[in-house]
C-alpha cells in the first residue's frame, strides 16, 4: 500500500469504532503510511489518538477514498460535511447497515463512485466475510480498491445487484449472532445432560470453531463432513434426526430466522 493512489491522494475514515479499528489497523500493517490516513471520530480509542494518524484534523480536498463506518443513525448527520468530495474521483464505501447506495447518492451527489458492503463482525478479528457492490459511476478498479481496503479484515465477495444486499444481511451480516446462540443452547444442553457449566461452554465453544474451521479448509462441502462424522445408528444419526426434523428442525427454523432478518433489513432500507 506504500506506493498505491491511496497512500499518494489520502483516505478519510469517518467512524472508528471496533469495525473501523480492525480495518485501519490491518492497513497499517500492510503498509499504508499513517501520514496517509485521517479519522474523524467524537469519542477516539487511546489507541487511535497515539497511531500518528491525522485524527479529526482538516481533510484532504480530494482523497482516494472515504470509508463510512458510523452507526446508520449518524449518517444523516456525518455524511453533509463530505459531500464538497462527490461527484469527483473520491470513491466512497459504507459498511453502515442498511444505508441504499441511492439514499448515499443524494447525499454524495448521483456521479459519485460509491460502494456499499455488509462486513460482519468476525471482522473485528480479521476474520469476516464481507459483501460488496458499487453503483453506475464505479468502475472496475474503484471496487478493486475497496476490495483491497475491506480484505484488510476478511474475505471479500462481490455481489451481482444490491438487492442481494437484504439476503448477505440475513446469512453473514446476522449470522455470527446466530452460531454465538448455537454456542449458548449447546452449552446449557450440556448443563441439563449433567455437564458443569464451565466445562459446558468451552466444549460448544472449541466444537463450533474447530467445525467451522474444519469447512473452510476441507475439500468436502458441509454435507459431506456430516455424513463423515455421522456412523449408521450411532449418536450423532439420534441427534441428527431431531436437527434435520423438516418442520421443527434446523431446515425449516434457519430458514424462518434468515427470512426474518431479511425482510427487517429490507424494511430499514425503505425507511
Amino acid at each position: 500500500m506504500q506506493d498505491s493512489r491511496i497512500a499518494r491522494l489520502g483516505l478519510v475514515l469517518l467512524g472508528c469504532g471496533k469495525m473501523g479499528s480492525a480495518m485501519l489497523a490491518g492497513w497499517l500493517a500492510r503498509g499504508l503510511p499513517v501520514s496517509s490516513v485521517w479519522v474523524i471520530d467524537p469519542n477516539p480509542s487511546e489507541w487511535l489518538q497515539s497511531s500518528g494518524i491525522h485524527l479529526n484534523e482538516v481533510l484532504p480536498p480530494k482523497p482516494a477514498v472515504v470509508l463510512i463506518a458510523v452507526k446508520p443513525q449518524m449518517m444523516s448527520d456525518a455524511l453533509p460535511t463530505l459531500a464538497a468530495m462527490g461527484n469527483g474521483e473520491t470513491v466512497f464505501v459504507s459498511v453502515a447497515a442498511g444505508i441504499t447506495l441511492s439514499r448515499l447518492e443524494a447525499i454524495l451527489g448521483d456521479r459519485t463512485p460509491i460502494v456499499r458492503a455488509m462486513p460482519n463482525t468476525p471482522a473485528a478479528i480479521s476474520q469476516g466475510i464481507t459483501a460488496i457492490v458499487g453503483n453506475a459511476q464505479t468502475g472496475d478498479a474503484a471496487l478493486h480498491e475497496a476490495e483491497d481496503l475491506l480484505a484488510a479484515v476478511g474475505a471479500v465477495v462481490r455481489l451481482d445487484e444490491e438487492g442481494q444486499m437484504d439476503a448477505v444481511t440475513g446469512v453473514s451480516g446476522s449470522g455470527p449472532a446466530y452460531v454465538f446462540h448455537m454456542i449458548e443452547t449447546l452449552a446449557a444442553a450440556g448443563v441439563a445432560q449433567g455437564l458443569p457449566a464451565e466445562l459446558a461452554l468451552t466444549l460448544a465453544k472449541a466444537t463450533v470453531a474447530g467445525a467451522g474451521a474444519l469447512a473452510q479448509q476441507a475439500d468436502e462441502d458441509p454435507g459431506q463432513l456430516r455424513i463423515n462424522v455421522t456412523s449408521p445408528n450411532g449418536t450423532t444419526q439420534a441427534a441428527l434426526e431431531v436437527l434435520m426434523d423438516p418442520e421443527s428442525g434446523f431446515p425449516a427454523l434457519l430458514n424462518r430466522a434468515v427470512t426474518a432478518a431479511t425482510q427487517r433489513s429490507r424494511d430499514l432500507a425503505n425507511g
